[in-house]
């Protein structure tokens, strides 16, 4: 069995392009700084600087606006100038703005911090999306975003065990080491991967960049790419859920103290590590929109399950559903962004799909806990479980509608866009 799983493995690193794999490695050394320090972040606010929950609740806020807004900036700046040296330079000032974080006495100089930090971390991520879609053809979209999701989930299991010792030590060596591995992130960007944005598209270097920031009009027309955006709003409405107020519904009203919400997490974190590559391997021949129907469904369920169950074992349950969801979805959605997208304009359309998260990690906390403090809790889950029915609803009317369109084919070919 065990020879059967490595031979498996050697079968999938051999079908993608060894740049991808470079990427791969170099996105989790990343990813692990990240979930050494993130988790740890409102421990660290209210801790040293004595505040509530709703003051650091402000603080992230902010990160997640001004990320937004930094990502649409990156989204034209890595249309203009390419991948690489984007990346490059949002790890290094990520970097220092992460250890001006660490060093800070005043809460007040947090919130000007907040907005340098939001608009430089998220800068980078359409140029990071842009890449692989580069890289892969779009045959290979599909299974190489899902291998990243794997990465990402190691990095979640191993980061914040280790974060956790450190913390106990000093919350300030947490931003230490996160700057540190965005330094070597940095550099490994530099020595190892060469700029994957096509040669064709030289010429957008040519447009100013007034007229590169105009073409998110032309992202904004799109219809077909505006109706996908909106059903993945709804559903993603639903799934913020799970990092933000189920921690509180389960801890309130049914007793559930945080290691055991957790545990919630680190079975989800299992399951995608475990199953991801099996779950891409069944999907990618199939109808994209009609996964992301699939997928929402699943949410629907799974959401909707919490307010209807009391025992923890269904809680977990529940989970291991919304993680079959999530297995189907993120790797389908990411590759339709970038299928939606044509070359010379990936990273503003990555930077639109953005909003699918961006608009939920806002929004969300915020009108779930209206809900939570002053009507029966488990209406949250009756409203989730409708909204992610009517999301189903939208990406199925949209298969109907675009969905055999070429570039949305799972099954169609293309030539490979980079050597390996």
């Amino acid at each position: 069995m065990q020879r059967n799983m490595f031979t498996g493995l050697k079968k999938i690193y051999n079908e993608f392009p060894r740049r991808f794999w470079i990427v791969v490695g170099v996105s989790f050394i990343d990813r692990m700084g990240g979930t050494l320090l993130f988790p740890f972040f409102s421990l660290y606010i209210t801790q040293k600087f004595g505040v509530g929950m709703t003051q650091a609740g402000i603080i992230l806020g902010m990160f997640s606006i001004f990320g937004l807004i930094g990502g649409f900036i990156g989204g034209a700046l890595t249309d203009k100038f390419g991948r690489r040296n984007l990346i490059i330079f949002g790890l290094v000032f990520s970097a220092l703005t992460t250890l001006s974080l660490g060093l800070v006495n005043e809460f007040s100089l947090l919130y000007p911090l907040a907005i340098i930090t939001g608009l430089l971390t998220d800068i980078a991520g359409p140029a990071h999306s842009a890449m692989i879609a580069d890289i892969l053809p779009e045959r290979q979209r599909q299974e190489g975003f899902g291998i990243l999701r794997v990465v990402g989930n190691m990095a979640w299991i191993v980061g914040p065990t280790i974060g956790g010792f450190v913390a106990d030590y000093s919350f300030f060596a947490l931003f230490v080491i996160d700057a540190v591995v965005s330094c070597l992130v940095a550099l490994l960007f530099f020595l190892l991967i060469p700029e994957t944005r096509p040669a064709e598209l030289e010429k957008q270097s040519q447009t100013s960049l007034v007229q590169t920031f105009i073409g998110y009009i032309q992202v904004m027309r799109d219809a077909a790419y505006m109706a996908f955006l909106v059903a993945g709003i709804l559903m993603g409405l639903v799934y913020q859920q799970m990092y933000n107020s189920l921690s509180v519904y389960l801890r309130d009203v049914h007793g559930v103290d945080p290691q055991g919400y957790g545990f919630l997490l680190t079975t989800s974190a299992i399951v995608v590590i475990l199953f991801q590559f099996t779950v891409t391997r069944i999907i990618k021949r199939r109808p994209p929109f009609i996964m992301m129907a699939l997928g929402t469904v699943f949410y629907m369920v799974g959401f909707g399950m919490f307010g209807f169950v009391a025992a923890y074992a269904l809680f977990a349950l529940a989970i291991v559903v919304i993680t079959i969801g999530e297995m189907i979805i993120m790797p389908t959605s990411q590759a339709l962004a970038a299928g939606f997208a044509p070359a010379e304009m990936r990273g503003r359309y990555m930077a639109v799909y953005s909003l699918i998260w961006m608009i939920p990690s806002t929004v969300g906390p915020a009108a779930a806990g209206i809900i939570l403090d002053n009507f029966n809790p488990n209406l949250l889950w009756y409203i989730g479980a409708a909204l992610c029915a009517a999301a189903a609803l939208g990406f199925y009317a949209l298969h109907v509608h675009v969905g055999s369109q070429k570039r949305f084919d799972p099954a169609a070919e293309e030539p490979e866009p980079l050597p390996a």
